[in-house]
């Protein structure tokens, strides 16, 4: 038997992993492992037109599958593209490991062609970040990479040298047992019951979740019940707390909407469940006690000073802390909240139904809220950011089984179209849909061929308004006039024909609901072209001059209210367990 050169090592690994697939652009220093995914009936190599999509796509499909992910780039410009997506994956503790191929191994430091070093340029996105520089380092550091991807969640790279993936991998070593899964941490014993006994003493308590409370609805339900607590998220901890939540009080950041914000305010006792929730002006100050749950040590307590810092994730943390906690009667500080809730979701919804049917050019709200009702009960959505962030903060409903995808925590334009690729490929018989905008589609808009190579059934719903608005309104609040925000577009829906898939262009709001069901139904990539009006933008719940440094604050005494689509009827809903006078 031909004994295996370094490539087919490093592939075989990967495989042994639970790699499926390797996303890149093939290229000179990345040709022999290239070669050795085509020799391996184990995994396949996804070619993308951009390797920024690689990376996209594979911390996608690790945020989808709960399993490592991968992604590759030639040597120097070639996975220099990859650090926008690696970043992403890292900042949403995706399991991904990327290979960062290296020009050869004798011309490093020598100002070769194409040099970089990619063993310094990703040390801060990742976990882990080395390069081989011997045959004799495999297949340990591969294996080590692996661990601290799966391990710690997130990100590791491995730079490679084309001419030592060419070379004899050294003897086979004994197959060492890959990390495939994290344990559960549960906090120490003074841990909880210092907090049980703050909770007792506690009069008003609210919980604020984000996304560490993924496989901790019951719980959390359970817990807030218990103790009388209004449940408000961050948008990362929308997907796994709002459905089936009777205590929901709504989103609190720039994006958010009805009573989080003064439930978070208005507590003795704040608790953050599970969340990194970057935007410190929404939180309260030193009049609330805070305790922050977490299973990242090095978070907490970065955003706001606390009163107790509980190492543990939320899951297991509830499990120890809601049978020790005592019941709480009083439901005032509950019901205050609930009736708050809804009547601020009633106050707005009103400018997103009031004779919309008829409005041109089509209001976005209309369009997320068409979508939230025609897409699957199990679809996977994708978001761009900027203000397809609000559109789906605001309109498309989780359930438990819907997943609601987006550059949360990076802030990256064109990471929709990219996630969705990655997405797809983890079931294609799962719906796929893309809310893109069209400054963040152009952007990446190659990889729509991706799409059409591999006949992946993504649906790209395309909101179309000709602008960067996200960017317009930064000016506005600024008090700068917009400049360099238009786009002039061309028919998208042509474009997508032009290139082999379904399209469809819509400019009336009577023709949206059967182009989107229309697209829906074909069985391949499809996009829908949707005409929105620019000026639709949108307010959070609270405003203040030190929130509008430093992000794109949808927030002007000139810009239109949004609306919140199917979250009213939830508010309502809650509404029937407060008790009448």
């Amino acid at each position: 038997m031909a004994k295996q050169n370094i490539a087919e090592q490093f592939v075989d690994i990967l495989v042994r992993a639970g790699v499926k697939r390797l996303y890149g652009v093939v290229g000179d220093s990345l040709n022999p492992v290239v070669d050795a995914v085509r020799r391996n009936s184990a995994i396949d190599w996804i070619h993308v037109r951009h390797e920024e999509t690689a990376a996209f796509a594979a911390g996608a499909e690790a945020q989808v599958t709960g399993r490592l992910a991968a992604c590759a780039g030639s040597c120097g410009p070639g996975n220099l593209h990859l650090i926008n997506g690696l970043y992403d994956a890292h900042r949403s503790m995706a399991p991904v490991l990327a290979l960062a191929s290296h020009i050869p191994s004798s011309e490093i430091g020598l100002g070769y062609f194409q040099e970089t070093h990619p063993d310094q340029l990703f040390r801060e996105c990742s976990h882990y970040c080395e390069l081989i520089s011997s045959p004799r380092q495999m297949p340990r550091l591969l294996d080590t990479a692996i661990q601290h991807a799966v391990g710690r969640s997130g990100v590791s790279v491995v730079s490679l040298p084309g001419d030592l993936a060419d070379q004899p991998a050294p003897d086979q070593a004994p197959e060492t047992a890959l990390v495939t899964s994290r344990p559960t941490v549960r906090p120490g014993d003074d841990e909880i019951d210092k907090l049980v006994d703050m909770i007792d003493r506690a009069e008003k308590v609210t919980l604020f979740c984000g996304a560490g409370t993924k496989g901790a609805h019951a719980e959390v339900m359970e817990f807030a019940g218990k103790i009388k607590a209004p449940v408000g998220h961050a948008l990362r901890g929308k997907e796994w707390i709002q459905y089936d939540n009777p205590y929901d009080v709504g989103m609190s950041g720039l994006l958010g909407y009805g009573a989080a914000y003064e439930a978070t305010h208005e507590c003795d006792l704040l608790i953050l469940l599970g969340t990194d929730f970057p935007y410190n002006a929404f939180l309260p100050g030193d009049d609330v006690k805070i305790v922050q749950v977490d299973v990242r040590p090095e978070i907490i307590g970065r955003r706001s000073k606390l009163d107790l810092a509980v190492w543990g994730d939320v899951k297991e943390t509830l499990r120890c802390l809601t049978p020790r906690v005592r019941t709480k009667d009083n439901r005032k500080f509950l019901d205050r909240m609930l009736k708050k809730h809804a009547e601020a979701l009633e106050g707005v919804v009103k400018a997103y139904t009031r004779k919309v049917e008829k409005h041109v050019p089509i209001h976005p709200e209309y369009v997320a809220s068409v979508l939230d009702d025609v897409a699957d009960d199990d679809a996977v959505f994708t978001v761009d950011t900027g203000m397809c962030n609000v559109w789906a903060a605001r309109y498309v409903s989780p359930n438990g089984r819907r997943r609601i995808i987006g550059s949360f925590s990076h802030g990256s334009m064109a990471n929709a179209l990219p996630m969705a690729v990655g997405a797809q490929f983890t079931d294609r018989h799962r719906q796929v849909v893309s809310m893109s905008g069209d400054g963040g589609f152009t952007m990446m808009m190659g990889d729509f061929l991706t799409l059409v190579q591999y006949d992946l059934p993504v649906k790209v719903v395309l909101f179309n308004n000709s602008s960067l608005s996200m960017v317009e309104l930064e000016m506005l609040v600024a008090g700068l006039p917009s400049y360099g925000t238009g786009l002039k577009n061309p028919d998208f829906a042509a474009v997508a024909r032009a290139c082999g898939a379904y399209g469809a262009r819509v400019e009336k709001p009577k023709e949206l609901a059967g182009a989107l069901k229309a697209a829906f139904k074909h069985k391949g990539p499809a996009l829908v072209d949707v005409v929105t009006d620019p000026n639709a933008l949108s307010i959070p719940p609270k405003i203040s001059k030190e929130m509008v440094t430093g992000f794109a604050l949808s927030a002007s005494k000139i810009v239109l209210d949004g609306g919140v689509g199917r979250m009213v009827q939830m508010a309502r809903s809650n509404l029937r367990n407060v008790p009448r006078p």
